[in-house]
């Protein structure tokens, strides 16, 4: 990881960080030669912007213009794998605190002691795991309100009146939420740079506390397991269903022949 911080001075004293949730996966190969750090890739843009890509879909970035912010998105647009649109999004402010500590104040700026790339890194590992959360769960809560109407009719009528391919499509639309909130990005999992910077795990501590990161991760997790038992309930009643039918196909058909075989052999003795 080279070392950088913004030249300009009026600059140095406060920056603004965008993070951007553009896809599902963004390809980061080929930019190598030009990194300022290569896991995450960070990149100097323009005078003194920085833009750090994440491969799971996430790009952050650092003093830089609306108009620069779409310069670059422009660059990474054939590289980016499930685009979502339009992207999620999150800002914070990181200002030059000039003292022996890093501080975070709670809904206000991220205070620190320079604007070394290595602090940058953490603050951008951490709003890029937040803007991912809040892609995720948007997405749950749109299957929770898709599920609920099934749910509303099974407990008041004990039954629901929807048709199997509706159902499935439920089904399906649980299971795709959960297989792409599930291990996309490993929340738990402290940035690279604190393997070479120890003295920064306070300030990592200091935002994942801010952010609720852990606490996130376990509600969003619970939320999963209940979409994913919602989709076995759903796909069991399915099959009830299904075997329910054939039984009452097979009685049917038993009838068929018992009625058959009854009018047989009135017809024989009757030939008699």
């Amino acid at each position: 990881m080279k070392n950088y911080a913004f030249r300009s001075e009026p600059q140095l004293s406060r920056v603004t960080a965008h993070a951007l949730n553009v896809g599902d996966r963004i390809n980061t190969a080929g930019f190598e030669k030009d990194a300022l750090s290569g896991v995450p890739l960070a990149l100097r843009t323009g005078q003194d912007g920085i833009a750090v890509v994440f491969r799971y879909g996430v790009a952050v970035f650092f003093n830089m213009s609306a108009e620069e912010e779409a310069g670059f998105l422009e660059r990474l647009l054939p590289r980016i794998g499930g685009r979502l649109t339009p992207p999620e999004e999150e800002a914070a402010t990181v200002e030059l605190l000039g003292e022996s500590d890093d501080q975070v104040a709670s809904g206000g700026p991220i205070h620190v002691r320079d604007m070394s790339m290595a602090r940058l890194l953490v603050v951008s590992d951490v709003l890029a795991k937040s803007v991912v959360l809040a892609h995720d769960e948007r997405e749950v809560a749109k299957v929770f309100e898709t599920i609920e109407p099934f749910v509303r009719e099974l407990a008041f009528a004990g039954r629901f009146f929807r048709n199997r391919r509706s159902i499935l499509k439920l089904i399906g639309e649980a299971l795709l939420v959960q297989h792409n909130v599930s291990g996309r990005v490993a929340i738990a999992d402290k940035p690279d740079v604190l393997w070479d910077r120890v003295d920064l795990e306070r300030l990592y501590a200091r935002l994942e506390d801010e952010y609720e990161l852990t606490a996130r991760v376990e509600t969003l997790n619970r939320k999963l397991a209940v979409v994913a038992e919602t989709a076995d309930t759903l796909a069991d009643i399915i099959d009830t269903r299904r075997s329910l039918r054939l039984e009452i196909i097979v009685a049917l058909l038993i009838a068929v022949e018992i009625v058959i075989g009854i009018s047989q052999i009135f017809a024989a003795r009757g030939g008699h």
